[in-house]
């Protein structure tokens, strides 16, 4: 039995991670969130280092922080979100795990005005980054996700291996851009409970 691997990428608001909880919720998947591992890491970790001093983790770091990430979900299916971030990244990952899973990246497309009103009503709602409020900051990530991370999404679309599926998720209401995430994997969405 292959076991999936679902990639989630996308751009600030695209809601990566309540699309990957509601996943793990109906579907039981494992998860690997890059960005809560990397933060859990001990402040005198020099990878914690360089993250403070505002730096690039270099890649040789992320691979093995990720790799062993991996490797301690074990064989389950799982969701990997937060990497790969650029094409260096995206071609570790199919190159170290097309043979073992089945990997499907699903880049959650959301143009950028609806990423910033997303932005604001997380602002709003208190639930935001806490650097969601700095407009300086969001731009820098925009503009990172633009020169970094859209290379390799490109690279992804073609990548042998793997399937990738390009997904809309600029709908207002979440059950909609749910119900395209679960017709792109395939899989039946449980009605929501309200």
């Amino acid at each position: 039995m292959t076991y999936k691997m679902i990639v989630l990428m996308g751009g600030q608001g695209a809601g990566k991670g309540t699309h990957a909880r509601r996943l793990i919720d109906e579907k039981g998947y494992k998860y690997v969130e890059a960005g809560a591992i990397l933060r859990g890491l001990p402040t005198t970790s020099p990878v914690a280092q360089i993250m403070a001093r505002g730096e690039l983790v270099p890649d040789e770091d992320l691979f093995k922080i990720i790799g062993d990430a991996i490797q301690k979900v074990g064989a389950s299916d799982m969701i990997v979100d937060g990497f790969p971030r650029t094409i260096g990244q995206a071609q570790w990952l199919v190159k170290q795990y097309s043979a073992k899973y089945d990997i499907h990246v699903l880049y959650l497309n959301l143009p950028e005005e609806i990423m910033l009103q997303r932005i604001q009503n997380r602002i709003r709602e208190g639930v935001g980054r806490a650097d969601d409020d700095n407009p300086e900051t969001v731009r820098r990530r925009l503009d990172n996700f633009k020169k970094t991370t859209m290379p390799a999404v490109i690279w992804l679309q073609t990548a042998p291996g793997i399937k990738f599926s390009d997904v809309d998720v600029s709908e207002f209401e979440f059950e909609s851009n749910y119900a395209k995430v679960c017709n792109a994997l395939k899989i039946t969405p449980k009605t929501a409970t309200r």
